[in-house]
Formats: structure tokens, C-alpha cells, sequence
């Protein structure tokens, strides 16, 4: 069995470039070897008690298979999904399936993969949420902490320094969102000054957290690309934030496409922007359900049998 975090894509500043794993909810899935070839869905269960049934619309059979077609493996597996991470939330769950399913299906192969070599069938996996796949939410459920994209390609992808002491908070409201749809939404151009102040706050969010410069980091946290284009998705988002920032959070946003919002805190100050977030989502009528998780939390785990990525990485 396999589990991997929810995640936070684009971490606000970085649409489609920065994400964050979350381990404050996880997927899992038990893959069992079958002698006939191809993939099949077992029981579900967690949050949700039943699944799409085919690769094409499921984002853990998509994985499995592609990983099975590339290993030329010569039997099928059985996937039984436990769904830990709410579905269309905007945090990562379509992800955290492709990569636990992923990296199940390769503790099962004669000669297991690298951890490195796993990206691209997750992200196979992704494409059936949203295509072409987002690289953010899949790079930061497998490799765990703080990814950035630096181009799409699996060498492309770093782990960024996550600043000491900071947690990151999620508060997930009874609204659902889907990242196609959302994606839809974006304009295909904005104007260049709006290009040039969000490049200054990515670089600023970035250049704090490998410094471990929380004021830096809190001058870039903005996002004035994406977040003024789907606000209108959470009309209570613009208190939550404002509430957040009060309470001393370092920056607060849409959990990838949202609904989910997230904020950063130092530890000092997390249980009071944990407060007022929920006291803001209470003041619209929303009941959030509460999260809570380092920055650095950890990454995609195989979580019986041998784990193939803990040996062949020491």
C-alpha cells in the first residue's frame, strides 16, 4: 500500500509553478497483483464510496496502466482506493491518487523504478483531471516539501528550501470546484504591468523562502495573476484573506483552483490566523473544515512491503 499528501498547488504566487505537499490529509491505495493484464478498480472507500471504473476517468488507473504498458508488465493489478483528500477541494486529490497508485504498482514490478524516474506516469494519471497535467500538485505529492517547476521536464523539477517554524493552514468550504473549469476562466493575456508585478512577487516569494527571509517571503505572496480571475468563485475569499493578514499570517490564498483557501503562519501566530479564518468562513455561514500541516511535510510513502525508493535512495 501507498499513500500520498494532499497538496497545494501553485502556492498562490506560483500558478503552475510552486506546490506544496500537505500532509494534513492522504490517498491511498493497495495494489494487487492479477494474472489477467490491465487495471481494475476495487473497493473505495474513505470520503467517497465509489469511483469511476475505467483508466479514462479514473486518475489512479490512468497511472497504473501507464506505468504497467511502460514495464511491459506481463500481469494486471487491482487497485482499492481509500480517499482521504475531498474531491474537486483544491487540494490535490486527483494527484495524490495518481501518485500513491503510481508508486503501489511499482513496488510490484521485478525491477522498481526510481523515485525521479515515477513523475511521468503520475502525471499520465493527472491527465485525466486536466489536460495537459499540471506538473504542480503531482511534483509536490511524490517528492513531498516545496517543489518549483522549472520547466516541464522530470529533471526540471527542485525541492525549495522550506522556511523554518511555518505551517500552513487550509480551510475547505462545502463548495466544490473543478480545475478544468477553473482553468477555463483564465485570460490568455494580461496586460504587461500585471506580468511584470506578479514576476517581482514570485521572485521575492521565492528568494524568502531560500533565505528563510519571512518578510521577503511575505512581500511576495501575492497573487495578481490568477486569484483576481476566479475570486468571484469564493465571494467570502476577500474576508477570509483580510482576516488572515490581520491575525499576522504571511500570506493567504486559493488552495490551487480553490475552493479550498490556505494561509502560511509563523508558529507563533498559526493558532490566531487559524481563528480568525474560521471566524470569517463562520461569518458568511460556511462551516470549513480545518487543516494543519508543516511546510516540509512529507512526500509520497509505500507503507507495507518493501520500499523500493527508501533502498535504492540510500
Amino acid at each position: 500500500m501507498a499513500s500520498a499528501p494532499a497538496s497545494i498547488g501553485n502556492v498562490g504566487v506560483g500558478f503552475d509553478v510552486l506546490g506544496l505537499a500537505f500532509d494534513a490529509a492522504r490517498d491511498r491505495v493497495v495494489a494487487a497483483r492479477e494474472p489477467e493484464p490491465g487495471v481494475r478498480l476495487g473497493s473505495v472507500s474513505g470520503l467517497v464510496s465509489t469511483l469511476p471504473s475505467t483508466p479514462q476517468s479514473n486518475t489512479a488507473l490512468a497511472a497504473a496502466l501507464a506505468l504497467l504498458d511502460f514495464a511491459g508488465a506481463d500481469f494486471g493489478v487491482r487497485l482499492s482506493i481509500d480517499k482521504g483528500i475531498a474531491i474537486s477541494a483544491g487540494m490535490g486529490g486527483s494527484a495524490a491518487s495518481a501518485v500513491a497508485a503510481t508508486v503501489a504498482v511499482n513496488a510490484l514490478l521485478a525491477e522498481p523504478l526510481d523515485l525521479a524516474d515515477l513523475l511521468p506516469f503520475a502525471l499520465e494519471g493527472e491527465r485525466v483531471s486536466s489536460d495537459p497535467p499540471p506538473w504542480d500538485n503531482v511534483a509536490a505529492s511524490l517528492y513531498g516539501g516545496l517543489v518549483i517547476v522549472a520547466r516541464e521536464a522530470p529533471d526540471g523539477v527542485y525541492r525549495l528550501p522550506a522556511p523554518d517554524g511555518v505551517v500552513s493552514l487550509l480551510f475547505h468550504p462545502p463548495v466544490e470546484t473543478e480545475t478544468s473549469a477553473a482553468r477555463k476562466l483564465l485570460a490568455a493575456q494580461v496586460p504587461m504591468r500585471t506580468a511584470v508585478e506578479h514576476s517581482r512577487r514570485l521572485a521575492a516569494f521565492v528568494a524568502g523562502c531560500a533565505t528563510g527571509d519571512l518578510d521577503l517571503l511575505r512581500a511576495g505572496f501575492e497573487d495578481l495573476l490568477v486569484e483576481p480571475q476566479r475570486a468571484h468563485l469564493l465571494p467570502v475569499l476577500a474576508e477570509v484573506k483580510a482576516a488572515a493578514m490581520a491575525a499576522g499570517a504571511l500570506g493567504c490564498s486559493f488552495s490551487g483552483s480553490g475552493p479550498s483557501v490556505f494561509a502560511w503562519a509563523a508558529g507563533a501566530e498559526a493558532d490566531a490566523v487559524s481563528a480568525a479564518m474560521e471566524a470569517a468562513f463562520g461569518h458568511a455561514g460556511l462551516a470549513a473544515l480545518a487543516y494543519r500541516a508543516p511546510v516540509d511535510s512529507r512526500g509520497v510513502r509505500l507503507e507495507s512491503g518493501l520500499d523500493p525508493l527508501r533502498r535504492r535512495a540510500a
